[in-house]
């Protein structure tokens, strides 16, 4: 059904740097998120009323805080694709790992509320009645559930939201609640055990870490989070494929939300190169770097000496030494500033971050 709707409403559907293009899909995908989990909180309302179940019960109002996320979800999108302005000159981005983050805290605040229900039914259990249409509203609701989440992770990482992957950990959650609900009254139509509580109970705690793990995915982000490696490849790639760079060091990626990123690098350049001729290479480097990754990239000229036999030699004696410390240790930057009495050699040295 997405396909469809995304086929028939979203025009330049591939093109998925586009902000605007990420806002359609958002758009499409809160408004189908917002329609399935209305019809499935109405139909386990009744299921659970019919049934004298907690547990579906419980599950219908998780539905349908469901829906209330889609339509979180659907106003972070639209918000985070307003224009930069005078205040926000790097757009509003960010909001859409915000929405993400309220939807986590929804997750949360359910988690809670069907672990208290639960508790309750354990201390005051009582039979649930089997009827064969509350079965098929459950699988029904299973088999959409699957669905959900299989378009909203698909799409998420399609356009990369972190708002759409929290949607898609909410909907597996929701399967699992579900089917623990279906379980628990098949149990007790076959064996008269009242085991509601219990599957009540353990679903709140499965919920529970599920929107633990949301809230990590959207709140990394926001706190500046590392860049991915195949990110920092994908620049290394781009760079380096131009043959007068001879390295590049100090990288910094600044995520001012999907689309729209940030980055700063050093690249090395041959100091007996012309500096007309390299301010315009950088200047096709940070072009490839905008239309192949979309990102704003300011690039830093640094000349090297890669011509002098005595920088080559010093080069080379002072790497040996740092490897013979350390193997992971690198420098870069490295030069020889001569005096009427010594030389001195200066050079950075990069030591990889580890936890």
């Amino acid at each position: 059904m997405v396909t469809i709707l995304i086929n028939l409403f979203i025009k330049d559907k591939d093109n998925t740097s586009s902000p605007k293009v990420r806002l359609s899909y958002g758009i499409l995908c809160g408004i189908v998120g917002i329609f399935l989990n209305v019809v499935l909180f109405l139909g386990k309302l009744i299921g659970g009323l019919f049934s004298n179940s907690i547990a579906i019960t419980a599950d219908a109002f998780n539905n349908l805080s469901d829906a209330g996320s889609s339509l979180i979800t659907l106003i972070g999108f639209k918000m985070a694709g307003q224009k930069p302005d005078h205040n926000h000159p790097f757009g509003h981005g960010r909001i859409e790992y915000l929405s993400g983050l309220l939807v986590s805290i929804a997750i949360l605040i359910m988690s809670f509320e069907l672990i208290k229900s639960s508790i309750k039914k354990i201390i005051h259990p009582s039979d649930v009645v089997f009827n064969p249409i509350v079965i098929v509203i459950l699988i029904a609701s299973i088999l959409v559930k699957l669905y959900m989440s299989f378009y909203n992770h698909s799409i998420g990482k399609k356009i990369n939201s972190a708002a759409m992957k929290v949607t898609a950990t909410d909907s597996i959650s929701d399967t699992f609640a579900t089917s623990a609900v279906l379980i628990a009254i098949l149990v007790n139509h076959v064996t008269s055990l009242k085991i509601d509580g219990y599957c009540g109970f353990l679903v709140g705690i499965f919920i529970f870490f599920a929107g633990i793990s949301a809230a990590k995915e959207t709140i990394a982000p926001l706190l500046g989070q590392s860049p991915s490696k195949e990110f920092v490849s994908s620049i290394e790639d781009i760079v380096m494929s131009h043959g007068d760079i001879l390295g590049i060091h100090d990288l910094i990626v600044h995520d001012y939300g999907p689309g729209r990123l940030m980055i700063t690098l050093h690249a090395e350049v041959p100091a007996s190169g012309d500096m007309f001729e390299l301010h315009d290479l950088i200047d096709n480097i940070e072009h490839d770097l905008r239309e192949e990754l979309n990102c704003h990239a300011v690039i830093h000229l640094d000349p090297v000496m890669n011509n002098d036999s005595e920088t080559i030699e010093l080069k080379e004696k002072v790497t040996k030494i740092l490897n013979n410390i350390d193997s992971s240790l690198t420098l870069h930057d490295f030069r020889i500033v001569k005096g009427p009495t010594h030389s001195n050699i200066i050079f950075d040295v990069m030591v990889i971050y580890t936890f």
